[in-house]
């Protein structure tokens, strides 16, 4: 899956690049918000509120806008009434793609999603669609560059998770959905808070691309991360080293 992983790396430079800041501190503020509405407004007892905070901090979002978004999420602000969704559908080569978001109109988000899909040689479809292919699991990373490999291993393990692999500098750790906030818990008491702890689709049936879909689909990818209303995009494809490599340079 090299190809996979220098394909995100293009997207989170892009993604500094073309997408405002302000973009993306407000995509996180929705996401604290329905954190903070289903559970206690304290990040000491309230794991998911715990996990998204940890993610504005290394976003760099100020401590003021975080406990705005927490106080109307606790129902102390304005009120915002945001819904989780999730849309799944395919883009160029077949590749399986399912976008999260949060919403405070579904009708808006599906119809505007649709678009994006239809206008960018893709087709959005009905939910299960392409689920199958996928896996929900637990998602949590750390810097390697301050924590040996085999020590990383051996921490994931102890603590209850499923897979550990270092790959571009970066330790990433897979778990279950229930093992989930007790491993990321475990290794944040071990080594400080993770870059990114999260629940991911990771893809179980993969979709090749060759060089002839890479931009088309790196476009259909990028206008839907850059929608308002979406949090999160998953892919299953699986890139063509070759056109990566020219990608990247």
């Amino acid at each position: 899956m090299a190809g996979h992983s220098q394909f995100k790396n293009i997207m989170r430079r892009k993604g500094a690049q073309d997408i405002k800041r302000g973009k993306i501190f407000t995509k996180i503020a929705r996401e604290i918000i329905v954190a903070a509405k289903s559970g206690q407004p304290d990040i000491n007892f309230n794991a998911k509120l715990r996990s998204v905070v940890i993610k504005a901090r290394q976003a760099g979002m100020a401590k003021d806008r975080i406990d705005a978004a927490i106080a109307k999420g606790a129902g102390t602000g304005d009120a915002d009434n945001y819904e989780t969704v999730r849309y799944e559908g395919y883009g160029p080569a077949g590749v399986a793609i399912i976008v999260e978001g949060l919403t405070d109109n579904r009708n808006r988000t599906a119809a505007d999603l649709r678009s994006i899909f239809t206008k960018n040689a893709g087709n959005m479809g009905e939910t299960g669609s392409v689920g199958f292919m996928f896996q929900h699991v637990g998602l949590i990373e750390f810097p390697a560059e301050r924590i040996l490999e085999d020590a990383m291993f051996e921490a994931a393990i102890d603590a209850g998770a499923e897979n550990c692999e270092t790959a571009d500098g970066v330790h990433s750790i897979t778990t279950s959905i229930e093992h989930f906030i007790a491993a990321r818990d475990a290794l944040a008491a071990k080594f400080g808070d993770p870059t990114a702890a999260k629940l991911v689709w990771q893809p179980t049936i993969t979709a090749p691309v060759g060089a002839d879909h890479t931009e088309a689909l790196m476009e259909l990818v990028e206008a839907l991360e850059d929608n308002d209303d979406v949090q999160e995009v998953f892919t299953n494809a699986d890139f063509d080293d070759a056109a990566m490599q020219k990608m990247s340079a």
